[in-house]
């Protein structure tokens, strides 16, 4: 008697299916009868990719998996039911739906699958303003992780990208950076779409200027995910993070007027003066020789650019922050820099690397000339 209901279910819903997608009905049926759950599971995610299958989702996870959905892959369940949730009427319904979802594949089997649900049950509170549950869901969810040995990265990477929209709705500016490059890490750059490429590039490239605790964008300026933004209408962001990279004070000077564009570039335009400042003292630190590096204020002054008055808050700031280790003379307006943060080199600083090798190949060559003219006496004997 089932199994006669679900035939005629599966009928109905074949005859109302496009036709590029009737052929579907037939092998789930099939597959069904014979117990197959390995090959409907891969079927059923199939369909549910299908952009023709919206209107159909919701009644055939009611009316169809949910006979059986003990049985297939929990983890493929659950991608299959989030394709499902897409069309709730709204957020709440959804909310409802994912709840049931993720306590059905709550067991210790498929753990995996609970932690994709729930994570999704977090992004949907997000966005509902349920902000103390979602950090709960995500607390949960963290702490399960932590204890698997492997894990698909499907699972990983909605777990980064929901706790990337968790920091970003509460301004943690460096937690939401390094989640959303973890994030990166688990993705295929060419599976997002274009304008997700864009936004995430966008929000990256914010998050790292404004942030208090981030002078180093090796890692993102190293990433294909910034090249979305050539050619856009943000164009002159990417060119600001490799002007912040080179404290290049006079490109920034050019792209300020940009900073109006965005609500926190502009309300932070005087914490980011200092922090191109930095970043054009570490890099005339990071530009001369290891021996060359006891530099007079005014020197520092001239070729930065940065006002003499501002020279040795710049240098106590650069000390406390860990981007110079050091020392200053501040009667004699001297700073005697022992130490620079390494940094991502673009390719006149990569010529600037190889000319100072070749400078010290040189310079050992000579003395290996000078001991062996001088101490020839020795060798001999």
């Amino acid at each position: 008697m089932e199994q006669e209901k679900i035939s005629d279910f599966l009928q109905s819903q074949r005859d109302a299916a496009p036709d590029d997608l009737q052929h579907y009905f037939l092998t789930f049926e099939d597959y069904q009868e014979r117990k197959l759950w390995h090959e409907l599971t891969d079927i059923l995610v199939q369909y549910y990719n299908e952009p023709g299958s919206t209107s159909q989702r919701i009644p055939i996870y009611n009316n169809f998996i949910k006979s059986f959905a003990d049985k297939i892959n929990q983890l493929k369940l659950v991608k299959v039911g989030l394709s499902t949730a897409t069309q709730c009427k709204d957020d709440n319904e959804r909310l409802n739906f994912l709840t049931t979802l993720t306590s059905r594949v709550d067991k210790p089997s498929s753990q995996d699958a609970y932690v994709f649900a729930l994570t999704s049950v977090a992004s949907v509170r997000l966005r509902l303003d349920q902000t103390p549950e979602a950090r709960k869901d995500l607390d949960k969810c963290e702490g399960i992780l932590d204890t698997f040995d492997s894990v698909e990265t499907v699972v990983h990477a909605s777990f980064y990208r929901v706790s990337a929209d968790y920091y970003q709705s509460q301004h943690e500016f460096a937690a939401f950076y390094r989640t959303t490059l973890l994030y990166l890490a688990c993705v295929e750059i060419e599976d997002l779409t274009q304008e997700d490429r864009r936004r995430i590039a966008y929000d990256l490239a914010i998050a790292a200027l404004v942030s208090d605790t981030i002078y180093n964008f090796g890692e993102l300026l190293l990433h294909p995910i910034l090249d979305s933004l050539r050619n856009t209408e943000h164009g002159w962001l990417r060119d600001l993070l490799f002007a912040f990279n080179r404290g290049d004070l006079q490109a920034y000077n050019i792209l300020q007027s940009h900073l109006q564009a965005n609500k926190l570039l502009q309300s932070h335009q005087q914490f980011l003066y200092q922090k191109i400042s930095l970043s054009a003292l570490t890099q005339l630190v990071f530009s001369r020789a290891p021996q060359d590096r006891a530099m007079t204020f005014a020197t520092i002054s001239e070729e930065t650019k940065v006002q003499l008055d501002e020279i040795e808050h710049l240098i106590m700031k650069a000390l406390s922050l860990g981007l110079l280790r050091g020392s200053i003379d501040q009667v004699a307006e001297v700073a005697r820099i022992t130490w620079v943060q390494p940094k991502v080199l673009d390719r006149p600083g990569i010529e600037g690397m190889r000319g100072r090798l070749r400078e010290w190949s040189g310079g050992v060559e000579r003395l290996g000339t000078w001991i062996e003219g001088v101490g020839k006496d020795v060798w001999a004997a």
